[in-house]
């Protein structure tokens, strides 16, 4: 069982001390897809904090009936199922929003991030606990998501959520709108939260296969990197 933690500890978390996409380094291919524009990363955002949250109540409820042997195929079956109905939902209700976001609306199913804490703080913790487990890192992803978008697309196309912005037209940088301009502003955006937690970002110093999904999968003899526990 993991170390009991307050419910506020546990709902700040994932904002910055173990922000999912700028310190755990997790959940980067909807990161740049669709950080290009504020709707896109914003619905991204809410979409998979959605998931998250209906997931891990889900999961943490089963935590005591799913088999050992078969969590991972029951918890993407889970993850499926609302990310089905938040897609659903999506495309009746935002069908611009949806047309935006495209085939990464169906990728949440292996989103990482949601799959990662299912394993790591669901199956392991009560219910409320989860639930603001899964605020805590939705609130983390979207705000990351949103925060680059803004800089993508106020400075390199001159706009905000599709809205032109007059004085920003003629200095726009293009290039930050482009899959290598994203990757430039995602390591900026690492690098400064880096420097605002001074380095204590929870990242242990040697490896070992403690949480992994795939861990009993596995023989101590594949593993090869250094300082991995058997």
């Amino acid at each position: 069982m993991m170390e009991k933690k307050s419910s506020l500890s546990v709902l700040l978390n994932g904002i910055i001390k173990e922000n999912p996409v700028l310190v755990l380094i997790l959940g980067t291919c909807p990161t740049l897809a669709t950080t290009n524009t504020v709707d896109g990363a914003f619905g991204m955002g809410i979409a998979a904090m959605v998931v998250l949250l209906c997931s891990n109540i889900f999961i943490s409820l089963l935590r005591k009936i799913i088999p050992e042997t078969m969590r991972i195929p029951c918890y993407i079956v889970i993850i499926a199922g609302f990310v089905t109905i938040v897609k659903m939902a999506v495309q009746a209700y935002l069908p611009s929003l949806y047309e935006t976001l495209g085939v990464y609306l169906d990728l949440i199913t292996v989103n990482c991030i949601i799959l990662g804490r299912a394993e790591m703080f669901a199956n392991k913790n009560a219910v409320v606990a989860s639930a603001l487990d899964g605020i805590g890192m939705g609130l983390g992803f979207t705000l990351s998501l949103t925060l680059m978008a803004v800089i993508r697309e106020v400075f390199g196309a001159g706009s905000f959520a599709g809205i032109a912005i007059p004085f920003m037209q003629n200095y726009k940088i293009e290039f930050l709108t482009k899959a290598p301009g994203g990757l430039l502003v995602y390591g900026l955006l690492i690098a400064l939260i880096y420097v605002v937690t001074k380095g204590k970002a929870p990242v242990k110093k040697s490896f070992s296969c403690e949480g992994c999904p795939h861990a009993s999968t596995c023989h101590p003899q594949d593993c090869q990197l250094e300082g991995a526990e058997k």
